[in-house]
């Protein structure tokens, strides 16, 4: 398998479309096109992880966090993020990365804290917005039917049934012709003319390059007149957090140890507790500070989340408990779900989890 191969499979889970305008994903070092003998998975790509996979004879690192983040002006070795890079180019090792694809995802990085803390029924606690698009198109009638299995073919799919619309010679559907024009139906004079039927599909903002591919490809003109629009939606399956419950409530203190012994944590910075019970549970892996209101709107008992500072506990308003249990606990499973995903896609590869420990971060 190639390393395109393997890309491809992640972003079943992960599609790299998922990802925040900020962020850098996919392939970070490498070529899609190295024959894989090894993979290993991280949630950090670091110096002591590249000898790791050098040692274990992998030459593809799943990494969740990207060792790249800003533009690279020179490699002398100068940094750490200098330094992996170089020694990864060294061993023709490929690094790739999913971050916030993976945040973004429904059984990604939030998920994973649910399962390993029992939350059942989970949902997006911050569902993404104008994730669906329409594309309007006229396509001859008899045309109309191959173009919509086309599109369907590659994730459209229809708004209603299109219906037949001809229109007149002199309107919409004529053209002038020139001597390379070949057209579908007639012709009188220099005007060709043709029956169309207006035809409307939505289809996932993030399949908008194969849509148009597969458009341009099966439509039957040279040129193809269309529209696209960016509907309304919210797309309850795609976000950052979750919100479920507990099977049972449990007192505020008992949680909190419950919490620091499921998520192998030593401390956890919390805002005041509320001497009330703790069922309703709200996640967000990494830095959530953005997602303190949307807890409270969930009505969450508490919000567990990493990289709150000092006035944002103030935001808890008595209204919940703020549970900061740092970046890397909050995280730190991301690598046994990837390690879980590609054991079940490829079972007979070598895909073998990370055991270097990357947390910058020490408890004294």
């Amino acid at each position: 398998m190639t390393v395109k191969d393997i890309a491809e499979i992640l972003e079943e889970l992960a599609p790299l479309s998922y990802a925040e305008d900020f962020d850098n994903v996919g392939i970070l070092v490498g070529s899609p096109d190295q024959t894989v003998d090894g993979i290993l998975v991280t949630l950090d790509t670091l110096e002591n992880v590249v000898d790791e996979a050098i040692e274990k004879k992998c030459n593809l690192i799943i990494s969740f966090h990207p060792i790249i983040f800003k533009g690279l002006k020179k490699l002398t070795g100068s940094n750490y993020v200098e330094r992996v890079v170089m020694k990864a180019i060294a061993n023709h090792i490929t690094i790739y990365s999913t971050h916030t694809a993976l945040d973004n995802s429904y059984q990604g990085v939030n998920a994973k804290i649910c399962e390993v803390l029992g939350i059942k029924n989970g949902k997006i606690l911050i569902p993404k917005k104008k994730t669906i698009k329409k594309l309007t198109t006229y396509v001859p009638i008899r045309e109309a039917e191959n173009l919509r299995k086309k599109l369907f073919e590659v994730g459209a799919g229809a708004v209603g049934n299109y219906s037949n619309c001809s229109f007149s010679v002199d309107g919409i559907g004529t053209f002038e012709a020139n001597e390379n024009a070949n057209p579908v139906v007639g012709e009188i004079g220099k005007t060709r003319y043709e029956k169309e039927t207006q035809l409307q599909i939505t289809y996932p903002s993030d399949n908008e390059n194969i849509v148009l591919k597969s458009l341009f490809e099966y439509h039957p003109y040279d040129e193809v007149a269309y529209e696209i629009i960016t509907l309304e939606n919210i797309n309850q399956h795609l976000g950052m957090g979750m919100v479920g419950e507990l099977e049972k409530g449990m007192t505020e203190h008992d949680f909190l140890k419950y919490l620091k012994t499921k998520m192998n944590t030593k401390i956890v910075r919390h805002s005041a507790l509320l001497k009330k019970s703790i069922k309703t549970v709200a996640v967000l892996g990494g830095s959530g500070a953005f997602g303190i209101k949307a807890a409270i709107n969930a009505k969450a008992d508490i919000y567990i989340t990493a990289d709150l500072k000092y006035h944002e506990f103030y935001q808890a308003e008595n209204k919940i408990v703020i549970a900061d249990i740092g970046h890397f606990e909050t995280e730190q499973f991301t690598k046994n779900l990837l390690v879980d995903f590609l054991t079940k896609k490829i079972p007979n590869f070598a895909i073998t989890l990370s055991e270097s420990n990357t947390n910058p971060i020490k408890y004294f």
